[in-house]
């Protein structure tokens, strides 16, 4: 299996402006990045975390969604990031996955976080999804998601890579740096976290510590309080041979991991 290349940007974004946001976006694939397989943005990343679903909420023909899939094919990489999404009278804070060819795998964020009123405004999704490139399959999750390791257990070796995609304030930046850890010393797989930095229209301030973690814990790479845009080469010969001398994920507690909908 080859060796999978992802790159992550935390960043600054601009308060519920989704054209300066995208503007942005495209100067960083303008630039010369290293060759990746896979771009990870941060949570709701046209507008911050921003609960005006009303105004800010676009449909899944809308121009954020138009971009990943155009900026994907035109860069020959997967993207993923999540937005406002307005479907059937409800809003989602809703993960998109682009591909090359033109497909879009879709994430509704499960856990809402009720602290700033998330749940009062955004409709819960349901289904977990498993994204497969290169081989690796891979499983994003979306910021509060990781306080819940039912939610995110990797029953069977079901994901080689979890994915979180956050807007996490740093009064909280200890939790943040320490769950990163424990989903990936408890799922015996690669953890990537994008946090942004700055501050939002709230006045929250963020520190990033984004995040790419091996299966035993170690911490690759974490980048605090500056924006920046990092490659990191994934190994597959790691992964395997850590799952097959330290084989714990055989002993999990399948029936308590699978509850709730898995879609492949």
């Amino acid at each position: 299996m080859q060796d999978l290349n992802v790159t992550i940007i935390q960043c600054e974004l601009a308060w519920e402006d989704p054209a300066a946001n995208l503007s942005f976006f495209n100067r960083c694939f303008d630039r010369s990045m290293q060759p990746t397989d896979l771009v990870v943005l941060p949570e709701m990343f046209t507008t911050g975390f921003s609960m005006n679903a009303r105004v800010l909420a676009q449909e899944m023909n809308g121009a954020a969604v138009e971009w990943i899939r155009n900026t994907s094919a035109t860069h020959h990489v997967d993207i993923t990031g999540s937005i406002i999404v307005r479907e059937e009278g409800r809003h989602y804070n809703r993960l998109l996955w682009a591909k090359p060819d033109g497909s879009l795998h879709i994430y509704d964020k499960k856990h809402l976080f009720r602290m700033s009123g998330e749940h009062e405004v955004y409709s819960a999704g349901s289904q977990r999804i498993t994204v497969e490139l290169k081989g690796w399959n891979i499983r994003p999750f979306i910021c509060y998601d990781l306080r819940f390791p039912s939610w995110t257990r990797n029953a069977g070796n079901q994901y080689d890579v979890a994915v979180y995609v956050a807007n996490w304030p740093a009064p909280r930046s200890m939790h943040w740096r320490t769950l990163l850890k424990a989903r990936a010393i408890e799922n015996q797989s690669y953890v990537i976290g994008v946090n942004r930095v700055g501050q939002d229209g709230n006045g929250l301030p963020y520190d990033g510590n984004s995040s790419i973690i091996d299966p035993l814990g170690t911490v690759l790479y974490q980048q605090k309080d500056e924006p920046s845009i990092h490659t990191a080469s994934l190994s597959y010969e790691t992964l395997t041979a850590y799952r097959e001398s330290f084989p714990a994920w055989m002993d999990a507690d399948h029936n308590l991991a699978l509850h709730g909908k898995n879609e492949m």
